[in-house]
């Protein structure tokens, strides 16, 4: 079992295609093709879940709770998707989504080469990403 809080991370764009996976060290390692798959599921369930609320502005899911893990969401205004699978219980998650999604906007979106909707393939969002992914090891872990 993994040291983190999250074991991966997903972001998705407003059509539900994936446009960056990472991988932070969970037990059952997923190739492209089931994070792919995930990734239109998860988007798919969140779409259906807005339809279906019973209650008027509905935005979705925002957490999925299984027996070994936790499913967060956070969907930005517009409609990016950024979730992370992460232990059962793991407190501050949201705040840490809403961290990724500034990183996001500061090094993918105001990148001149990125085009939208397309995979990130961003060194600096890599770089700082991995400093506050280690930031919350660290701080979960009390160190």
């Amino acid at each position: 079992m993994a040291s983190a809080a999250i074991y991966s991370l997903f972001i998705i764009n407003k059509s539900g295609g994936l446009i960056y996976y990472k991988d932070y060290g969970s037990a059952g390692r997923t190739d492209t093709n089931d994070s792919l798959r995930l990734a239109s599921l998860w988007h798919s369930m969140h779409a259906i879940s807005q339809q279906l609320s019973p209650t008027h502005g509905c935005e979705g899911i925002d957490l999925l709770q299984a027996h070994n893990f936790d499913l967060r969401c956070f969907q930005s205004l517009t409609g990016t998707k950024f979730f992370a699978v992460c232990e059962t219980g793991a407190q501050n998650i949201e705040t840490l989504l809403k961290v990724i999604y500034e990183l996001y906007t500061d090094f993918v979106l105001k990148n001149p080469f990125y085009e939208m909707e397309m995979p990130i393939r961003c060194e600096l969002f890599d770089l700082n990403l991995a400093q506050v992914i280690q930031k919350d090891r660290v701080t979960l872990l009390g160190r």
